[in-house]
């Protein structure tokens, strides 16, 4: 099955002096209420959205009609780092159905966030499932087991939430999904084009009234530091950019929801390079006039690049396809 690196234009530059010494090509796509308004690369490249699916993954959750606060529908959307924040909220969570951390099948992972990490190196204990990026999917995961009254093999293909999660994720991109993978935390994610993906985020977009899409973005948008976490992209851009709310996948992957402009956008950078799709995201946030180029968050992903003395070697740049006028 053919992937995505055919027909991928240069999207990001990284510039060493006056040499431009990386290049960073991808596919991009933004998409309104009737369609696409802008594209570099091909709109029809397949990938896997991973973790930038996440609120799509929680739309039979939010459907069921649980009692869900804010924060943990923003942790149902999570790529967190593991911080304390992160692990309490889950843990009280599982706590609520009855459960505890054994109950999860995302697996352990050792916290990004710096702070929980030398806790638990001080205290000579081993990382566990709270701390993985995923556990907040996980938790509302297992509240729907719940609620279906399903077995608790929750991540399984065939099990009744994950038969909800694709229906739900074929419905937004308005396209059957041709393949599925296993994620990072075991559960499937499944492939769509950059052009079904953008279509999907414009649908939360455009989403109005008691649309449960309404209720998934604004609270990401509310709780920034439980959809990702201090000093990452998803956090410090959406405060940087009030109104829109983001979310990143692995190997290269980013979405944002603009309601104010009822737009969604997409892009996969392909190489799978982090800071490239970070640049990329922040550079159409800029285009389009959600946020300032020299707000600090900003500059960080796209501007000057300084060594561990603070002397500026080159600069992160995007191409000129990239930056040309939308």
């Amino acid at each position: 099955m053919q992937g995505e690196t055919t027909g991928a234009q240069p999207l990001v530059e990284v510039w060493r002096g006056e040499l431009l010494e990386s290049l960073h090509y991808g596919h991009a796509v933004i998409a309104g209420r009737d369609g696409i308004v802008a594209a570099w690369g091909d709109p029809e490249a397949l990938i896997f959205p991973r973790s930038s699916s996440k609120m799509i993954q929680a739309l039979p959750l939010l459907r069921s009609g649980l009692p869900l606060t804010s924060e943990q529908v923003a942790l149902a959307c999570a790529s967190h780092q593991g911080a304390a924040i992160h692990r309490a909220r889950v843990a009280d969570w599982l706590t609520d159905l009855g459960l505890d951390e054994g109950a999860l099948r995302c697996g352990p992972q050792a916290p990004s966030d710096e702070g929980e990490r030398d806790t638990l190196i001080h205290a000579g204990a081993a990382p566990c499932q709270l701390h993985n990026n995923c556990s907040g999917k996980h938790a509302g995961f297992l509240m729907l087991t719940q609620h279906l009254k399903a077995g608790p093999e929750y991540v399984e293909i065939d099990h009744p939430v994950q038969l909800a999660a694709r229906a739900a994720f074929e419905e937004v991109t308005d396209e059957a999904s041709p393949t599925w993978a296993i994620d990072g935390c075991s559960a499937p994610n499944f492939a769509t084009t950059l052009t079904g993906l953008a279509r999907a985020v414009a649908g939360f977009a455009n989403a109005t009234g008691d649309d449960v899409r309404v209720r998934l973005r604004e609270a990401m948008m509310a709780h920034p530091e439980l959809v990702a976490g201090e000093g990452r992209a998803c956090t410090e851009l959406m405060r940087a950019a009030p109104g829109v709310a983001l979310k990143t996948g692995a190997e290269g992957v980013f979405v944002a929801i603009l309601p104010s402009k009822g737009l969604g956008i997409a892009l996969k950078i392909s190489d799978g390079t982090t800071r490239a799709a970070e640049a990329a995201i922040t550079r159409l946030l800029i285009s389009l006039g959600m946020l300032d180029a020299e707000h600090p968050a900003a500059q960080k992903r796209l501007g000057p690049i300084r060594n561990w003395r603070g002397l500026v070697t080159g600069r992160i740049a995007a191409s000129p396809e990239l930056a040309r006028a939308l």
